[in-house]
């Protein structure tokens, strides 16, 4: 299929980008990496007028630090986000999951705003984000808004941001002292969403779990936060026993849906494999370093 008839513009400042939304509403779309827009303009599962291109706005991009907070700015693709230093010292989960995305043109194209904005299930920036305790910074003509990552993501392809907004820059906690975090997924082939993920962070002390956060993705209408095998897993040491406990809290945490991949209980043994190869990935990281 072809994309259908549209216009473009491109916005040269955010107040430019405003003016531009203001004036066409829900007609618009906007135009970041693309890189998930074009594949549904492509299908026709988005039919706009107007696609106004953001990919330019100086505001929009780069890497900072204040205090113990790390900025990234919405229109910063995802390949900048990889290889900045700043990410790679205090928020070691993405420059991990970045690799994941898909094939080097679409990191280098897409935008961490966008794969945000966009929700995907089986996206991995996302679940990073919730795991992380992100804040999205959302801003529109009005101003600005802080919403926990946890409460932005609403359902399928659906999120907290309102017309009128974009995703401004997201806001990450400087990794604590002890903190460690992965993130494992499972996919048919390289480059291809995975068929179940997650991304884990957690304190180590001597071998024991402390503070841990389970974010899947791949296995629900949105990232899936894994209470019940976090609780399983904080103030244990990552044994046998412990791992198995964990796996077995997934029965509650997570209700999977058939996809093209498998039914529900093949999502739910995906996630248990996930679970474990984490766990392992980060105690070994904390033995490997104390070592």
């Amino acid at each position: 299929m072809k994309a259908p008839p549209f216009g473009y513009v491109r916005a040269e400042t955010l107040a430019d980008a405003f003016r531009l939304m203001a004036t066409h509403g829900q007609e618009a779309k906007l135009l970041a990496g693309g890189q998930s827009l074009l594949a549904s303009l492509a299908f026709r599962l988005s039919e706009p007028s107007l696609l106004i291109d953001i990919s330019r706005i100086a505001e929009l991009r780069g890497v900072s630090r204040d205090g113990d907070r790390i900025s990234i700015g919405g229109g910063t693709v995802h390949a900048a986000v990889a290889r900045d230093e700043l990410v790679k010292a205090h928020v070691p989960l993405l420059a991990e999951a970045v690799p994941l995305i898909a094939h080097p043109a679409i990191r280098n194209r897409g935008t961490i705003g966008g794969s945000l904005a966009y929700a995907d299930p089986a996206a991995e920036l996302p679940a990073c984000c919730i795991a992380l305790d992100a804040i999205v910074v959302v801003a529109s003509a009005k101003g600005e808004r802080r919403i926990a990552a946890k409460d932005f993501f609403t359902g399928l392809f659906t999120t907290a941001l309102s017309e009128g907004e974009l995703i401004k820059a997201v806001s990450f906690p400087v990794a604590a002292v002890g903190e460690r975090s992965t993130l494992v997924e499972i996919a048919r082939r390289s480059g291809d969403y995975a068929m179940a993920g997650l991304a884990m962070c957690a304190r180590v002390d001597g071998g024991v779990l402390h503070d841990a956060r389970l974010v899947f993705f791949g296995v629900g209408d949105t990232a899936v936060s894994a209470n019940g095998a976090a609780a399983a897993l904080n103030g244990k040491p990552a044994t046998s026993e412990t791992i198995v406990a964990a796996q077995h809290a997934l029965n509650s945490d997570l209700d999977p849906p058939a996809d093209q991949h498998g039914g529900p209980d093949m999502k739910r043994q995906l996630a248990r494999t996930v679970l474990a190869r984490a766990i392992a990935k980060i105690t070994n990281t904390v033995r490997a370093r104390a070592a």
